[in-house]
């Protein structure tokens, strides 16, 4: 089981949402979309939300800001949140404005939302689940774009809501969150995109 646990917030790290979500959308949507302007937005997006927090990091490990990949103490959370914030708002301000897509622009809106409540749950000195923050943003975006376009996504939602169950598990296994963080977790992603759903759907 703690393998198992393991490897599940590894693969479903919020590292990965960000351009899980993009490429999710480009998979999904029923609008043609140049290749060149997939490749514009999928490339930097990678390179701003993957790259450049892994290099992050090991700047942070080395210097001694962060001890671990899990950022289990709130002192270690604040520099790489503040970081992933910045990025996002790097990312609306200058990828997205570029090959326009509203869809894309307000997810991005939802995550940075999600970012700025974990952070301000800081100064409470309370340590949200970034994991479930990031998956279940990700589930509910999903849901809204099924709706947006109409398109019959079960399978992709029912995937998502199995995988939401298993990080909360897994989280909850290895004691890397209590059950109020993670439920907190929860509602900050799922209402972090629920409230721009106004706005483009």
């Amino acid at each position: 089981m703690k393998v198992f646990s393991n490897i599940i917030s590894y693969l479903l790290h919020p590292l990965f949402i960000p351009i899980g979500g993009t490429v999710a959308y480009f998979l999904i949507t029923p609008k043609y979309t140049p290749l060149e302007v997939q490749s514009a937005s999928i490339l930097p997006i990678f390179i701003l939300t993957v790259i450049i927090p892994i290099i992050t990091f090991l700047i942070l490990k080395n210097i001694g800001l962060v001890h671990s990949i899990s950022l289990e103490t709130i002192k270690e959370r604040k520099y790489p949140l503040y970081i992933h914030a910045s990025i996002l708002l790097l990312i609306l301000y200058k990828v997205i404005p570029n090959n326009y897509v509203s869809e894309l622009y307000f997810y991005f809106t939802g995550l940075l939302g999600a970012a700025i409540a974990c952070i301000l749950l800081l100064l409470f000195n309370f340590k949200t689940s970034l994991h479930t923050v990031g998956i279940s943003g990700l589930l509910m975006y999903l849901i809204n774009l099924s709706i947006h376009f109409e398109i019959n996504l079960i399978l992709a939602i029912s995937v998502f809501i199995i995988f939401t169950g298993s990080i909360i598990t897994a989280r909850l296994y290895l004691k890397a969150h209590t059950a109020i963080e993670l439920i907190i977790g929860l509602f900050i992603g799922l209402l972090s995109q629920l409230l721009t759903v106004r706005f483009w759907l």
